[in-house]
C-alpha cells in the first residue's frame, strides 16, 4: 500500500453491505445453459430440414415422409425452446433486480433510476431494447472499485456491451426469421427461412454464453467491492 493511500481515510460503503446469492446466480447460469442446449437442438433439427431440401433445376424437392418427420422434430425443438426460455427469462429478471437492489448499496449516486426499473425496463415496449442495458451499465460502474492515488476513473464495460449486443441482435433476427418461416409457401422459401433460424439460434447460444459471463463477472465484482471497500487495492512497489 502506498503512503498516500495510508494517509487517506477509507470511507465505509454507504447503505450497508449487499449479500448476493450465489445459489441464484448458479440457477441462472444453469438455465442459460439449458436454453443454449435447446438452441443447439434446434440448430440440429434445422440442419436436418435444410439437408432434405435439395435444389433441382430451380425446384426444391424432398421425400414427403422424411420431410414430415423433420418438420415434427423441428416443431418439437421450437416447443422445447419456449419451455426453457420462459423460466430462464423470469429467473434472470429476478437476479437482475436483486443485483440492482444490492448494488445500489455500494454506490447509490451511480444510478440514474430506481431499483424498480430493473424489472419494469424489461416489459415496456421499445424501452426494453435500451433501458435494461442502462441499468446494467450503472450496476457495472457501481461495482467497479474506485482508483487509488488520484488515478483517472476508467471502467471497461465490454462484457455488458457484448452480452447486450448479442441479446438484442439475436432477438430481432429471431423475430425476422420467424416471420419468414411462417410466410414460407414453397420448399425453397422454407429452406431459406430455416437458414435464418439457424443463424438466429447460433446467435442466441452466443448471447446465453455472454450473459453467463456478464452475470458471473458482475457478481464477483460486487462481492469484492463489498468485502474490500470502495477503493482498488494498491500494491506497494
Amino acid at each position: 500500500m502506498s503512503a498516500s493511500s495510508e494517509l487517506r481515510p477509507r470511507p465505509l460503503l454507504p447503505g450497508g453491505v449487499p449479500r448476493s446469492s450465489r445459489g441464484l446466480l448458479a440457477a441462472v447460469a444453469a438455465l442459460l445453459a439449458v436454453v443454449a442446449l435447446s438452441d443447439l437442438f434446434a440448430v440440429f433439427a434445422g440442419v436436418r430440414i435444410h439437408l432434405l431440401i435439395d435444389g433441382d433445376h430451380g425446384f426444391a424437392t424432398a421425400p414427403q415422409q422424411e420431410l414430415d418427420n423433420a418438420y415434427s422434430l423441428y416443431e418439437t425443438a421450437g416447443n422445447l425452446q419456449s419451455m426453457t426460455y420462459v423460466p430462464c427469462a423470469v429467473l434472470f429478471v429476478v437476479w437482475f433486480y436483486r443485483m440492482r437492489r444490492d448494488t445500489g448499496l455500494l454506490a447509490p449516486d451511480r444510478f440514474r433510476n430506481g431499483p424498480g426499473w430493473a424489472v419494469a425496463a424489461w416489459v415496456i415496449p421499445l424501452a426494453q431494447f435500451w433501458m435494461p442495458y442502462r441499468v446494467a451499465v450503472d450496476m457495472w460502474g457501481a461495482s467497479t472499485p474506485l482508483p487509488d492515488d488520484d488515478e483517472p476513473y476508467r471502467t471497461s464495460i465490454w462484457p455488458v456491451n457484448l452480452w447486450w449486443g448479442l441479446f438484442v441482435f439475436s432477438t430481432l433476427f429471431g423475430r425476422y426469421a420467424e416471420s419468414g418461416y411462417e410466410d414460407a409457401e414453397t420448399l425453397g422459401q422454407v429452406r431459406d427461412a430455416v437458414v435464418q433460424y439457424i443463424a438466429a439460434d447460433i446467435l442466441d447460444i452466443a448471447a446465453a454464453a455472454a450473459a453467463v459471463y456478464f452475470a458471473v463477472r458482475l457478481t464477483t465484482m460486487q462481492r469484492l467491492k463489498a468485502s474490500e471497500g470502495p477503493y482498488r487495492t494498491a500494491v506497494s512497489g
